[in-house]
């Protein structure tokens, strides 16, 4: 069997349950998504907004949380189980300090939703919200480590399971709790807010529990003496960590930035944008765990110095990705409408208006798919071999001093509305995939060890 196809082989066999526990994780949000769009658009508008914010300060402790992945893969390359176990426990160190230090975020969320120009309902709706859901960070932060630790191990498809047990939680929760069914209150977005709690815990669970007992891994005793302080490796992941964090910030802003955007213009906006926004990041899921699977066999190709295998995993992930960006393109332009239908209660009178707005959106949305998979593909491919400066640099720019404009640009002084609002997202996009691979495939020699 040739190389090429060993490495597409592998990049399956890693990629296929972390895709699987990507679009599973995804559905957490689309469920709820689903359910409290089937209660009320005032609620389902909320919700969008505070399931907004609350990933926008998840993905920075995500820095953290990713940072472990390449550092872990190369310390297996190296057969070297203690800065494997180092890391990890530093990355639950700085998850639970990062966790613990934004919880204000979500308590205040109100006044911070209102001074970025949300309506008062809306803003005190999604307070509501997140004074719930926010308690959740820590066990989600968390579970990202972990998480990223098995996935260096190539133990994937507990993170599958587990996540998989975890939908299927917090779809029976959301009933009973949003609805009242089963004798239980009928709580509304707060019952959502309260599943996703119940939910994120169990995962954070599932995987510690694997993570100290299961065969394979057990050995690494990522839990012994926990509570001892590992300054060398905490400054390791943390130097590594935060640039990948404002990485994700950065593009995670630019979407906040179109949410709020969308909620200047109305409430039916703001739904619609939540659900074609929610439909666009299940597909993107695909992406970000073919990313993870890219990062992992990047991590042990740079751990063993091996460059050649580097460059024949890299282009295994890129062609898998491609592929699925032909299938999403294709998914968009045939069923735009039966896909906005779903998350819309049949009843509702503002039912039409909403499914067209998002189906002009998803016809936007066809234009990015492929620098959006690019970009993501390039950062995982990056961190890979621990190149996550310059890299931030590119999302600064790309998103915030580039992206973010355009959609002021298109939506308001160009008056295109919503439509102009995604072209911006276009632009942003567009820039930051073609510079994030340009440093990937230009600069191989650097890729030998960390930048």
């Amino acid at each position: 069997m040739s190389p090429f196809r060993t490495h597409m082989r592998a990049t399956l066999a890693l990629g296929l349950p972390l895709i699987g526990s990507q679009l599973a994780q995804t559905s957490i949000g689309l469920t709820d998504t689903i359910m409290v769009g089937w209660y009320g658009v005032p609620e389902l508008a909320a919700v969008a907004l505070g399931a907004s914010y609350f990933h926008i300060v998840l993905i920075i402790g995500m820095g953290f949380a990713l940072a472990v992945m390449p550092m872990v893969a190369a310390a297996v390359a190296n057969d070297d189980k203690t800065q494997a176990r180092r890391v990890t426990r530093m990355g639950l160190w700085l998850a639970a300090i990062f966790s613990a230090l934004s919880l204000p975020l979500f308590w205040f969320s109100g006044a911070l939703l209102l001074a970025l120009g949300q309506e008062p309902q809306v803003a005190a709706d999604a307070q509501d919200y997140l004074r719930i859901a926010g308690g959740a960070i820590g066990f989600a932060v968390m579970f990202m480590v972990l998480r990223s630790h098995l996935s260096a191990l190539e133990h994937t498809k507990v993170v599958l399971w587990a996540t998989l047990a975890a939908v299927l939680l917090n779809a029976g929760l959301n009933w009973v709790l949003i609805f009242g069914n089963l004798g239980a209150p009928e709580l509304g977005l707060r019952g959502a807010a309260f599943a996703s709690l119940g939910t994120h815990g169990l995962m954070f669970l599932v995987l510690a529990l694997y993570a100290a007992y299961a065969k394979g891994v057990a050995h690494y005793d990522l839990f012994a003496r926990l509570w001892r302080p590992d300054w060398e490796a905490f400054g390791q992941v943390f130097r590594l960590g935060w640039p990948i964090g404002l990485t994700l910030l950065s593009e995670g802003g630019l979407f906040m930035a179109t949410m709020i955007m969308m909620g200047w213009i109305g409430a039916l906006e703001l739904a619609a944008h939540g659900v074609a926004l929610q439909i666009v990041s299940t597909t993107f899921m695909v992406h970000v765990g073919l990313s993870s699977a890219a990062t992992v066999r990047a991590g042990h190709a740079w751990g063993r110095g091996d460059i050649p295998n580097l460059r024949h995993a890299a282009k295994a992930a890129l062609i898998l990705s491609a592929v699925m960006v032909g299938i999403t393109i294709a998914l968009f332009l045939s069923f735009p409408g039966p896909l906005m239908s779903l998350f819309v209660d049949p009843m509702d009178p503002l039912r039409p208006q909403i499914i067209a707005i998002g189906t002009s959106l998803l016809v936007v949305a066809c234009l990015f798919q492929l620098a959006d998979a690019a970009q993501v593909m390039a950062l995982g491919l990056l961190r890979g071999v621990q190149d996550t400066k310059l890299p931030m640099f590119y999302a600064v720019v790309s998103y915030w001093l580039v992206g973010i404009p355009s959609s002021y640009l298109f939506g308001f002084t160009l008056n295109m509305g919503g439509v102009g609002i995604w072209l911006g997202l276009v632009v942003g996009l567009v820039l930051a995939g073609g510079l994030m691979m340009a440093r990937f495939w230009r600069g191989p020699a650097r890729l030998a060890s960390p930048a």
